[in-house]
């Protein structure tokens, strides 16, 4: 099987980094499960809904982590999230020459509220301490559920996003936004509509994301090995010019996309010439035809 979609988080790690390098930290038979969950009659998983370890990447000593989709959406509690912090952790005491995430979350685990919330904001905080020890940090975005609410964000604080055409990512769901504003702001049940808005071609556009692949593990693993040979030479430390240059690039969309309504209207803005032929296009092809339009590419 090579679609990354459809494989489980051990199935991606097995198959993602070099045969049988990944060792589990915290395996199956620790069972550190989540101390609220059972309180609360909800099911427990053995890992909590994420396997953390260490792996080689061509040959590279890498640390990985992989949230599992099928447990609860991938929603980060505090088990969860304290292994990705300890993972992260462990790489910068160890000198790691990489990490990276995979990621599938719908965000903080709501049965778990604020200790949900206070352990994804640790994430955060432990992905720039590992950028700024010189550990750079990858995120693989390719699952059913995409990535959501806190880890949308744990995403966009690392050194690079690698997505494939089908991967989505967000702040918000488009279930939580036709809660909060109504079906007229935005239906969640327009699938194309929703691909458009928060889909691997729409993020790459936009320069979320900085590598767009086909949904295929083997085109998955080439991408994280080349992105990990050119962070290999480059500042990983998010400092105060990037931080501003980040934000000047926001207000910039916001300031030219900002009464746009809908995301083909964007990519016309771009100067795409034919907007509607785009989520028609393979990633290969449509990269290409892209190129001197994308956010970010000059």
């Amino acid at each position: 099987m090579s679609s990354y979609l459809e494989l489980s988080a051990r199935e991606r790690l097995a198959q993602l980094f070099d045969a049988g390098s990944f060792t589990e930290f915290l395996p199956p038979k620790a069972r550190v499960i989540s101390p609220h969950l059972a309180q609360l009659d909800a099911p427990v998983a053995f890992d909590d809904g994420v396997a953390v370890g260490r792996a080689c990447l061509d040959g590279r000593t890498v640390f990985a982590a992989a949230q599992e989709g099928g447990f609860m959406g991938g929603a980060v509690g505090e088990v969860h999230g304290a292994k990705l912090v300890g993972l992260l952790r462990r790489a910068i005491a160890e000198r790691a020459a990489g990490v990276v995430l995979l990621l599938e979350s719908g965000g903080v685990r709501l049965h778990e509220a604020n200790a949900g919330l206070v352990a994804v904001s640790e994430v955060m905080r432990a992905v720039l301490d590992a950028r700024n020890a010189g550990v750079p940090v990858i995120a693989l975005i390719g699952g059913a559920n995409g990535c959501f609410g806190g880890m949308g964000i744990v995403a966009r604080c690392t050194n690079a996003v690698i997505m494939s055409e089908e991967a989505r990512l967000g702040m918000s769901g488009p279930e939580v936004i036709e809660t909060a504003s109504g079906v007229e702001e935005f239906d969640s049940r327009d699938r194309a509509l929703v691909w458009r808005t928060t889909g691997g071609k729409h993020r790459y556009l936009l320069g979320d994301c900085q590598e767009l692949v086909a949904d295929k593990v083997a085109d998955f693993r080439a991408a994280a090995i080349a992105t990990l040979d050119r962070l290999q030479v480059q500042e990983t430390a998010l400092s105060l010019a990037a931080l501003e240059a980040e934000q000047d690039m926001l207000a910039r969309r916001l300031d030219r996309f900002g009464t746009l309504e809908e995301p083909m209207q964007i990519w016309a803005a771009l100067g795409i010439a034919e907007p509607r032929s785009l989520p028609l296009l393979e990633a290969g092809p449509f990269v290409e035809q892209v190129a001197a339009h994308r956010i970010g590419a000059n």
